[in-house]
């Protein structure tokens, strides 16, 4: 039996309230909602992380989730934005290594904010983007393969 709580919900193992679902991944509601209405779209198959879950997938989830986004605009929910969040590694937050996209609808004043760092406001030189350019175009992945430019 996996441990992945995602995996356990998909399995049946564990209760889930479902809003959609294919052959490729579920719509959940979230059981810890940032706002009502915050919705996961989880692929069925285990991908513990973003570089691991295949580009057509990828695409898949992104397009249901741009479904769920409107069909919450359009449900009477409180909901005037959605934010579409996915968190991947310890470091950017994530809790559940199973990926997943976060469709979280957003209201003026309703209390969540990202928190940005104070150096958010220092811009960068051109020259440090260039150079920070340069270090990613040499192992930037195309068509599945790495490449440099």
């Amino acid at each position: 039996m996996s441990q992945c709580v995602f995996c356990r919900i998909l399995a049946g193992e564990l209760p889930s309230t479902s809003v959609y679902e294919d052959d490729l991944c579920h719509v959940l509601m979230d059981i810890q909602p940032i706002n009502p209405g915050h919705m996961l779209v989880i692929p069925k198959e285990h991908f513990p992380s973003l570089e691991s879950l295949p580009v057509e997938l990828g695409q898949h989830i992104f397009a249901i989730a741009q479904r769920a986004s409107s069909a919450l605009i359009d449900s009477g929910i409180q909901c005037e934005g959605v934010n579409l969040f996915l968190a991947d590694g310890k470091s950017a937050g994530q809790q559940v290594f199973h990926i997943h996209l976060h469709v979280i609808p957003r209201y003026e004043s309703d209390g969540f904010a990202f928190q940005f760092s104070p150096r958010y406001a220092e811009l960068p030189t051109r020259e440090d983007l260039e150079a920070n350019a340069h270090y990613i175009k040499q192992v930037f992945p195309i068509a599945g393969k790495s490449g440099t430019d």
